[in-house]
């Protein structure tokens, strides 16, 4: 999974979508995110020891990572790439403009 929790990105389907927001977790084993604000669900709430106040509660659900694109700073959306620089090390790149994510 090229993406990662930090990351700004854009929804392309869904009934989200236009929505542009920050990655707040990440599941590269069943390939899926959380986006802030994106996907938001109902759910009940019990109170337990951390939270005293029960009830019902917005839930950011998880979405698929197939249905976002990454937002490059300086061209918008785009797909990533991946090039290695002299120590070896593994870059992202904006595949529009080539400069780094």
């Amino acid at each position: 999974m090229k993406l990662k929790k930090g990351d700004t990105v854009h929804v392309i389907t869904g009934k989200d979508v236009g929505t542009e927001a920050k990655i707040a977790k990440v599941f590269p084993d069943r390939n899926k995110i959380i986006v802030e604000g994106v996907a938001t669900a109902k759910r009940s709430q019990r109170p337990t020891g951390q939270t005293m106040q029960g009830g019902i509660i917005d839930k950011d659900m998880p979405i698929d990572a197939s249905n976002v694109m990454i937002v490059c700073p300086t061209c918008g959306p785009t797909r990533i790439g991946a090039r290695f620089d002299e120590e070896g090390r593994k870059h992202r790149i904006c595949r529009k403009c080539g400069g780094d994510l």
